[in-house]
């Protein structure tokens, strides 16, 4: 049986290989490839799709699975072994559905869909992006018909991103967060004015600002050997194996925050693929469990490390030296109220804390609309700029500022976003968990110590890769599934914290 196993593992091994080169070409096309080449790109990237879906439901590999049903039986639930058959026997199961010509369409479709969206942003134009965005949907809904009819057409989508759960699920969290998350906001709102962000709007040269991104996520865990920091158009994080780890952010010169907490937050999501076991390395199992846990590692290293009290005690006056003429008349309290100030704003990737989820919450729901075809997707732009006053009570400006801010759907990756708030929820989970099992870690950060925290995540949660299910995952990690009352107790703390509300 072993030679039987060793033989599935070489296949799967060379169907990963597949994979990452993929995610290498993506890299390359959102950082450094000239713009022309993206019709060429869209061709190798369908390509090496449909050799990665051949791969995985080629007739030997299906054999092999059913061979290995008694090896897998006779050991352990939790070992690498058993874990990968697993996990690659559903994972076939799902792919065998899908034709493969759709597969390298859809990866066809996205790679010059997003040169589209990168130009209608730079236009501020909905109109350069509609066609590409209609055929996206087109061939989601060929996708969804692949499967057994769902309870909602978006459970299939959803699926792929955080498996197993339900868009019902997801609905009632979300249900729950807004009865909480509403009336929060409201009291905040009436005391904003006491809380200002100026000092963190200004000239702000982007070398200075990557520089002292730089310094802050090496104190995380960055390593120049293995990790790289690249700007992008909207900042993404991608690997190609556990010792090269590719993560982008954004410079604005004239505000300090997208750049500072976009590298913090990309920076938790290169920990996560860079703290897999080793011995993961080349299998399907090296990858993080789903993007709701994802989601759970960066939101926590750019918010509850990031916003927290000491980590600015120890970077505070190390940003006054980087920016002399910008901070150093302002005093260390004004900056920490600065950076967690709650106020609507349009861009989604520079909302607080609070009201980021009303933008993941507007998009969830609009995706629903939009495959259920409640939304006429030529009405986006003004469905959404409604949506965006009705939320948020924000006026959106353009195009740019609002439908287009995103590149998900240019990426085919709708069903995607309710994970960020999902992340949110768990990453305080396991920040609670965390704090019990080291009570001093506020104290290693004020000296500028994140390591401890870095190492116990590494062995209670990225480690594990994708040996369980995420229900399974998070299990492990907090003892049961999502809830909120840890989320609310934070939020609620720095509403105290901030506005005495």
């Amino acid at each position: 049986m072993e030679s039987k196993f060793n033989d599935l593992k070489t296949r799967l091994a060379e169907a990963h290989d597949l994979d990452k080169l993929g995610w290498v070409l993506n890299w390359d096309q959102r950082t450094m490839m000239p713009p022309k080449g993206a019709a060429v790109r869209a061709e190798q990237k369908a390509t090496l799709k449909k050799l990665w879906l051949e791969k995985w439901t080629s007739p030997e590999v299906g054999k092999l699975l059913d061979d290995l049903r008694p090896y897998e039986e006779s050991l352990p639930y939790d070992s690498d072994e058993a874990s990968l058959i697993r996990y690659a026997r559903r994972e076939r199961e799902k792919l065998l559905r899908v034709p493969a010509d759709l597969e390298a369409e859809m990866t066809r479709a996205a790679a010059i869909a997003t040169e589209a969206w990168i130009e209608a942003r730079k236009q501020s134009d909905f109109a350069i992006f509609l066609p590409h965005l209609q055929k996206t949907v087109d061939l989601k809904h060929k996708y969804v018909e692949c499967f057994d009819e769902p309870d909602h057409v978006y459970d299939i989508l959803l699926d792929d991103f955080e498996p197993g759960m339900k868009t019902a699920e997801v609905r009632a969290v979300f249900d729950d967060l807004k009865r909480d998350l509403i009336p929060l906001i409201a009291a905040v709102n009436a005391q904003v004015d006491t809380v200002s962000d100026a000092c963190l709007r200004g000239h702000f040269p982007a070398e200075r600002q990557r520089m002292f991104c730089l310094s802050v996520i090496e104190r995380f865990g960055f390593r120049h050997e293995s990790w790289r920091l690249d700007p992008t158009v909207h900042p993404f994080a991608s690997n190609s194996c556990t010792t090269d780890i590719r993560i982008t952010t954004k410079y604005v010169e004239d505000f300090l925050s997208p750049a500072l907490f976009g590298s913090m937050h990309e920076c938790g999501h290169g920990l996560y693929e860079n703290g897999v076991s080793p011995a993961l390395e080349r299998t399907p199992l090296c990858r993080g469990v789903s993007l709701g846990l994802h989601e759970s590692q960066s939101r926590m290293w750019e918010n509850l490390v990031g916003r927290s009290r000491p980590f600015w005690k120890f970077f505070y006056p190390k940003l006054q030296a980087a920016f002399p003429e910008q901070f150093s008349a302002v005093d260390a309290e004004t900056f920490y109220r600065a950076v967690n100030k709650v106020h609507p704003s349009l861009i989604r990737i520079e909302a607080d804390e609070a009201t980021y989820n009303l933008h993941i919450i507007l998009r969830f729901e609009l995706e629903q609309e939009i495959m259920e075809g409640k939304v006429a997707l030529r009405d986006l732009p003004e469905v959404w700029n409604a949506r965006m006053k009705s939320y948020l009570g924000v006026d959106v400006p353009r195009d740019a500022d609002g439908v287009l801010q995103d590149i998900h759907w240019s990426s085919g990756y709708l069903g995607y976003f309710s994970t960020y708030s999902l992340g949110n929820i768990i990453s305080c989970q396991i920040w609670e968990k965390a704090l019990a099992a080291m009570p001093d870690l506020y104290e290693q950060f004020e000296r500028g110590e994140f390591m401890a925290l870095r190492e116990w995540l590494r062995e209670n949660l990225h480690r594990h890769g994708r040996k369980f299910t995420p229900k399974e995952t998070l299990q492990k990690v907090v003892g049961g599934g999502i809830t909120l009352g840890p989320y609310i107790r934070y939020l609620k703390s720095k509403a105290r914290e901030m506005y005495g509300v």
